[in-house]
């Protein structure tokens, strides 16, 4: 039996994700909170979020939602920014029924780049969906702070991440084609709007100049979720070690092929093979 089964403080927190992309955020909150416990659903039959329409996402995620809380968890993450972007709304009023935190990713990030840039001239990489959304524009702009946006749609990026392909050549000119449009608006700030591109932030980085500044989900998440388990005193007091485990809906030699290089850690035997329909 694992602490997670006990009941209690020990209860896991949970993850939604449509693939292995919130592996990125998970491995920040693994190091943060080693006491915790984590359930992870890594939706990758359903994958990609990002190109689905608005009612199919909100309806998806509704489904994932439910089935990921009847499972006990006493948080709930919401690793995937299309997710966040296309149905934060819905999935926070379905946590609520059950007195279930959620954290997203969205807010985290906006306040993060509209703090740091100097210029006030901000880029944000995402899916098709989360850009359609306008939920990036929305949350930088409840800020208060003057900045010019620049919102660049990856459709092609996210996929190619998930598959596990290698980063040839053709891969440098998409990605190339991508930062045109952000170096022209000569940002200074790059938010990336999907957890899977944090496996091209080097490349990110070559192509954009070393002064401008990537921001990511993982260690805002990571803070967001200690302080609001602490405030309502769910934070965990354990000292030895948490366990973390993973439910997934698609193929399982494929999610922890990819899913150990975003994680750093193992997965085999961590993984249990789940449907999730209404």
């Amino acid at each position: 039996m694992t602490r997670a089964s006990e009941g209690g403080l020990a209860r896991p927190i949970g993850f939604i994700d449509s693939g292995v992309g919130g592996l990125t955020v998970l491995h920040e909150c693994l190091v943060s909170l080693p006491g915790e416990d984590f359930l992870y659903l890594g939706d990758s039959d359903y994958f990609p979020y990002g190109t689905k329409t608005v009612d199919e996402l909100r309806e998806r995620v509704g489904i994932v939602t439910s089935f990921l809380l009847e499972r006990g968890v006493k948080m709930l993450v919401v690793a995937c920014n299309s997710a966040t972007a296309t149905a934060g709304e819905e999935i926070a009023r379905i946590a609520a029924g059950a007195g279930v935190p959620v954290v997203t990713v969205i807010g985290p990030e906006s306040e993060i780049a509209a703090t740091i840039t100097e210029t006030g001239r901000v880029g944000v990489l995402a899916t098709p969906a989360t850009v359609s959304s306008g939920a990036y524009r929305a949350a930088l702009d409840r800020l208060g702070r003057p900045l010019t946006v620049t919102e660049v749609a990856a459709p092609d990026l996210a996929p190619l991440i998930q598959e596990g392909s290698p980063f040839d050549e053709g891969v440098m000119d998409m990605v190339r084609s991508y930062c045109e449009p952000l170096k022209r608006a000569e940002i200074d700030t790059l938010v990336l709007g999907c957890t899977h591109y944090p496996l091209v932030a080097p490349m990110l980085q070559r192509l954009l100049g070393r002064d401008v500044r990537l921001v990511t989900a993982g260690h805002a998440i990571a803070a967001a979720v200690q302080r609001t388990l602490a405030a309502d005193g769910s934070l965990s007091t354990e000292r030895q070690e948490g366990d973390y485990r993973f439910l997934v809906t698609g193929d399982l030699d494929s999610f922890v092929e990819v899913g150990t290089r975003f994680l750093q850690l193992p997965l085999a035997g961590r993984i249990e093979s789940v449907s999730v329909e209404r």
